[in-house]
């Protein structure tokens, strides 16, 4: 509990302190965000404000997970270090994106074959250190192993799981502060879930609890990190996450369900990143097949800007809906405890 406790609070200090030091490097550089030409008009306001600011969440997770490490345990967990790689990398590739985006001063960075490849190299390495390092279940779970056992295509399902989440992170990054608060609610929910795993081994497999601590420590210092960006980032944002953000908090998300065997239930507790993501299916499919629209624009967000809503509105509205979402899947995880016999 004490290294739990512990990376969250320094992830804490480290963004809200770090993150003004990141704003001000960036902002003297020029790297400043570029807005689309055919989002809402209120948007072209936010033009230059400095972006790539998931460095400063990036940062921040991985000097406290590192420190409560170090200094309280759990001693170099591969669980633990494979969900930090996962994070760092899919920074990684979104760090690229932004970069390239700011040196060519338009919106598109990496292609879609690129971005994919970026993916799928860390969807590999994951998928072996976790299969064969962290003896992580091959079977697809929900809140433990069902009987689908994913076998030689357990990489495949695993580059799947890491692009959806981190795809869902970025296509909800689009309003000051939406994709940082909903974030920082479903690490809440890890650090909860991760906690309560490693307090009862008898009730949960091995492979799981071996490392829960050590997930709950990584879930407790990316949601203190997320919390602390989140400080500068909230309307009026003064610094945008970009896709070094989105990307590794969308793979981080991704990591821990599977080292929890919570893969399924990871779509309830990300709910709002499940609307959003099926809000821009549902706009593609609807265009190319009738030719018509189901919303004036996607992800849905952008929607109720051109309804009407005022952007703040939208935020807090996006968080209720998110922080309910993260509320029924605790119940659901928890009710599973006591349905197959645990004591609370």
């Amino acid at each position: 509990m004490i290294s739990i406790l512990l990376a969250a609070s320094v992830a804490l200090v480290a963004s809200l302190i770090g993150t003004p030091a990141v704003i001000r490097f960036f902002r003297g550089r020029g790297y400043g965000q570029l807005i689309r030409e055919d989002g809402p008009r209120t948007h072209f306001i936010k033009r230059g404000t400095p972006t790539m600011g998931g460095t400063a969440i990036i940062l921040s997770a991985v000097i406290a997970y590192a420190f409560a490490t170090l200094t309280q345990g759990p001693r170099l967990s591969p669980g633990g270090l494979l969900a930090m790689g996962v994070f760092v990398g899919m920074g990684m590739v979104g760090f690229v994106d932004d970069y390239l985006k700011l040196r060519h001063n338009r919106s598109l960075g990496l292609n879609k074959t690129a971005k994919l490849i970026g993916q799928g190299i860390i969807s590999i390495i994951f998928a072996i250190g976790a299969e064969y390092v962290a003896d992580t279940s091959t079977h697809l779970s929900f809140m433990g192993a069902t009987g689908l056992d994913f076998g030689p295509f357990f990489v495949v399902a695993i580059f799947l799981i890491l692009s959806l989440a981190s795809n869902a992170v970025n296509l909800t990054d689009g309003l000051d502060g939406l994709a940082a608060g909903t974030s920082a609610l479903i690490f809440g929910a890890y650090v909860v879930i991760a906690f309560w795993q490693f307090r009862h081994p008898e009730f949960y497999p091995p492979e799981v609890t071996i490392h829960a601590n050590a997930i709950a420590t990584a879930a407790a210092a990316t949601m203190g990190a997320t919390m602390g960006f989140l400080w500068w980032n909230a309307p009026p944002a003064k610094i945008f996450m970009g896709d070094t953000g989105s990307l590794a908090l969308g793979g981080m998300l991704a990591a821990m369900a599977v080292l929890t065997e919570t893969e399924l239930l990871l779509v309830i507790l990300g709910g709002l990143y499940v609307v959003e993501i099926l809000s821009v299916i549902a706009q593609v499919a609807s265009f190319r097949i009738f030719k018509r629209r189901v919303f004036k624009m996607a992800p849905l967000h952008h929607h109720f800007e051109l309804v009407g809503w005022h952007e703040t509105t939208i935020i807090v509205r996006f968080w209720i809906v998110a922080g309910l979402a993260v509320a029924f899947g605790l119940g659901l995880f928890y009710n599973d405890f006591l349905a197959g016999g645990g004591i609370g």
